[in-house]
């Protein structure tokens, strides 16, 4: 936990604050501190305003020429955890209230273009302040980022990444764009100030197996530019300036690191099964072809969530059935006859799109048109990506899960246009497969406590972690201010995954769970507990699961059950993990 500075056994000073992306790091301290348009007004003679305005749009073009190599550069599940988020900010470098207002108080002022910035993204901030929603308020984050690419291009001034090999950044908060361009620029690490572990940034600081800390009090007070760190990711911890006892350790745990995965590369070929014989299913997610190929050669049981969301993102014009049908196609084949589930579209939210297919001014987007409710909102495209996901069956044991299910009525709509287009299909003399296992994804709440109202319609179930605890307690896990908040370590959590597993038990119903518990290793002894036998998890924490699992003993686990659910609190329930490790 977060602390106040202390020091190493050796005298070295060290600071504590939240492990987000495990791994150890050593190298030299890049601190930034944090971006302020601290801009004094700035008059500019009548004549320079047709200059200035040049200058400002030069500034914003470069950003966006920025945020699109960037964009190019993402594969696979970075460009769904990035994508997103660059989508979102190149929206906003287009966004007309912006853009306008820019203009118009260069030419009013006159003012410099870096004061006209300051002026617009302070009334911008006001009508965000004003805001009752949540996570429209967290958007602000987004338009600070944007505004000060803007800035620093202005000051030429890009993006300070060159020179930074070997490097640990030192920073107030870090934005999940800048992520992938810093660590190919020799970042090793990086410690911020504010920040939570369970944020877009700290998601895809995992991905990318990239040293992550946050929420850190203290760190720009007392480091400096040049101070050597030792950080370490799993317990949260910075050692500033080590000396020797120090370095010997840290050494040690890189020879430990090496060891450990050493010994998981051994887990390839063996089954998931625990101490007293009971085979657990790892499912892996994917989105690319590169997924797929890492989730076979770690001996996955097949794909237990495969999105489909990024063949519509940064697009002008949706992907005809074709394209749709070669991509799904594919994976069935990359599996090599290993279950494959297709996710249907889950574009809304925050998940941004160019085609005009999701709604650009809902109040509150996470809870309006997305999900299974887009697609039967949008038949058409329902249908397309329905007829392509039943061709490629033809190839594969294909499974189609719905997101974001809260009734029977959906679930009944989506099952009569899928054996409609079978129909249609078989008699345009298309190969599809008999039967394909339909599934509904569990991450709304009444979903979950109907489950039985619509379980009779569903050959399989999949439990979306993410959703589901924001949805039950109110708390959006990307917004920092509730981030204590956003926990699947609250005893209402538990019990409701325990009554999905309990439910899909009785009717002979297999039920998975994915998101980011279920790729963590250090919850998987409490699933297990609950009674869930199939993981749907990133490729890249497979292995660690899979040692837990051989690790365990299932009728231990179950016995101890009872005592996890009767926990009345968070406490509680760490204390219950803290007893069988």
């Amino acid at each position: 936990m977060p602390g106040q500075p202390s020091r190493t056994a050796s005298g070295a000073l060290l600071l504590t604050g939240h492990g987000a992306a495990r791994g150890h790091a050593l190298g030299r301290a890049r601190v930034r501190l944090p971006h302020v348009l601290d801009v004094a007004e700035q008059r500019i003679p009548a004549a320079l305003v047709d200059a200035e305005l040049v200058r400002l749009h030069e500034a914003v073009d470069a950003a966006r020429v920025e945020m699109h190599e960037l964009r190019q550069r993402l594969k696979g599940a970075l460009d769904k955890e990035m994508g997103e988020i660059l989508d979102l900010h190149a929206l906003l470098l287009d966004d007309p209230e912006l853009l306008f207002g820019l203009d118009e108080l260069i030419r009013s002022g006159p003012y410099s273009a870096g004061y006209a910035l300051r002026v617009q993204r302070d009334r911008l901030a006001k009508v965000f302040d004003g805001m009752d929603d949540a996570y429209l308020k967290s958007r602000m984050d987004d338009l600070d980022h944007v505004i000060g690419r803007i800035h620093a291009f202005l000051h030429k001034r890009p993006a300070d990444v060159k020179g930074l090999a070997g490097e640990i950044l030192v920073c107030d908060t870090i934005a999940p764009s800048e992520l992938a361009q810093l660590q190919a620029h020799g970042v090793v690490g990086i410690v911020s100030v504010g920040g939570s572990a369970l944020s877009h940034s700290a998601i895809l600081a995992r991905s990318l197996h990239l040293p992550l800390i946050v929420n850190t009090p203290g760190a720009l007070q007392k480091i400096n530019d040049g101070d050597v760190l030792v950080i370490d990711g799993s317990n949260g911890t910075v050692t500033v300036n080590p000396l020797a006892d120090d370095l010997r350790d840290y050494r040690a745990r890189l020879r430990e690191q090496a060891r450990e995965q050493r010994e998981l590369g051994r887990l390839r070929a063996k089954p998931s099964r625990t101490l007293d014989k009971v085979d657990i299913a790892l499912l892996a997610n994917a989105e690319s072809l590169e997924d797929v190929t890492e989730a076979h050669a770690l001996g996955a049981h097949g794909l237990g969530l495969y999105r489909t969301e990024f063949l519509f993102l940064q697009r002008d014009e949706l992907p005809d059935e074709q394209e749709q049908f070669e991509t799904y196609r594919d994976a069935a084949l990359g599996m090599n006859g290993r279950p494959v589930t297709i996710r249907t579209l889950d574009l809304g939210a925050d998940k941004a799109d160019r085609t005009g297919l999701t709604l650009s001014n809902e109040d509150n987007p996470a809870l309006g048109l997305r999900g299974v409710r887009l697609s039967l909102a949008r038949p058409k495209v329902a249908d397309t990506q329905l007829r392509a996901i039943l061709r490629a069956s033809a190839y594969g044991k294909l499974r189609i899960l719905l997101p974001m299910v809260s009734t029977r009525e959906e679930v009944l709509a989506v099952r009569r246009r899928l054996q409609k287009q079978a129909q249609l299909l078989r008699a345009e003399g298309h190969e599809v497969a008999e039967h394909i296992p339909f599934g509904a994804m569990i991450e709304v709440p009444a979903a979950a406590i109907a489950l039985e109202s619509f379980i009779d319609l569903v050959d399989f179930l999949s439990v979306g972690t993410n959703d589901l605890v924001q949805y039950l307690l109110a708390a959006d896990r990307n917004n920092e201010a509730v981030g204590e908040l956003y926990s699947p370590l609250h005893p209402a959590v538990l019990r409701l995954i325990a009554h999905i597993l309990r439910t899909g038990q009785e009717h002979d119903t297999p039920v998975a769970v994915c998101g980011e518990i279920a790729g963590d290793p250090r919850m998987t002894r409490l699933l297990l507990a609950l009674g869930l036998k199939e993981f749907s998890l990133h490729p890249g924490t497979l292995l660690e699961v899979r040692r837990v699992i051989r690790d365990s003993d299932w009728a231990q686990l179950q016995a101890a059950a009872p005592k996890l659910l009767a926990a009345r609190d968070r406490r509680g329930i760490e204390r219950w993990i803290e007893n069988l490790a």
